[in-house]
């Protein structure tokens, strides 16, 4: 039987063609990790692929429970159960005050962040529950906690995305406190990690006189990801990058 020790955690990345995806999947495949990375189109998906020295691209509408069913049984056919989901499928609207926090805005925002995180976390709950090192993360905003009425629609989504990932927690804990020993001390973990904004090398090649204070790096972002795996006692945790 494979042991906690020994196994290669196989992890899938829920929006991995931008900069944060690309950071996240070479930080995990260089600490020796199985990855696979998804995204919505396959030239952005396989191109970001290319570049972490060793994720496999995906490619699926994550909108789509169907397809995000599709998607997670050819990955048990393939690769087995899952270890690892760790979602960064996200966007931004905003606005100058709460009349201008529109619809098409707030739909925009349900799609991509939150209806993207219901469907994958899901599809993959039972995989990360019986995981030897089961993790769930999502990348938040202090907005949540500071929110303004310029982002009201922003802030409210990522509250939401917040509670269902707490919610994911209390089903993990309710499952480790039924076992016992160093079985109970691995048990699985869902985590908010939570930034400003984040930045990367791009970012600051196109506008060389911004500074981006309070910004995380995306490899900072990265790094953080790949510690989640292998530490104890993270679940329910809510971590300020």
């Amino acid at each position: 039987m494979t042991t906690a020790s020994t196994h290669v955690p196989l992890v899938v990345i829920a929006g991995g063609s931008s900069a944060a995806g690309i950071a996240t999947a070479t930080s995990l495949v260089s600490a020796g990790m199985r990855v696979l990375t998804v995204g919505s189109d396959a030239g952005r998906i396989g191109a970001a692929a290319e570049l972490t020295g060793g994720a496999v691209p995906l490619v699926c509408d994550l909108t789509d429970a169907a397809a995000v069913t599709a998607l997670t049984e050819a990955i048990h056919a393939e690769y087995g159960p899952v270890d690892g989901l760790i979602h960064l499928v996200g966007g931004w609207r905003g606005g100058g005050d709460i009349p201008s926090q529109n619809d098409a805005d707030w739909d925009f925002l349900h799609a991509s962040v939150l209806t993207t995180l219901r469907n994958t976390s899901r599809a993959f709950y039972q995989d990360l529950l019986a995981s030897p090192c089961g993790r769930l993360a999502i990348v938040s905003s202090t907005s949540v906690t500071a929110p303004t009425a310029s982002n009201a629609n922003y802030a409210s989504i990522k509250a939401a995305a917040e509670t269902w990932v707490q919610s994911v927690a209390q089903g993990f804990a309710q499952e480790a406190a039924q076992r016992e020993g160093a079985e109970a001390a691995e048990a699985s973990a869902a985590v908010v990690l939570v930034v400003k904004a984040l930045v990367d090398d791009t970012m600051r090649a196109r506008s060389p006189e911004r500074t981006f204070p309070g910004f995380t790096d995306v490899a900072t972002l990265a790094q953080a990801v790949s510690g989640l795996f292998g530490t104890p006692g993270l679940n329910g945790s809510r971590i300020i990058l």
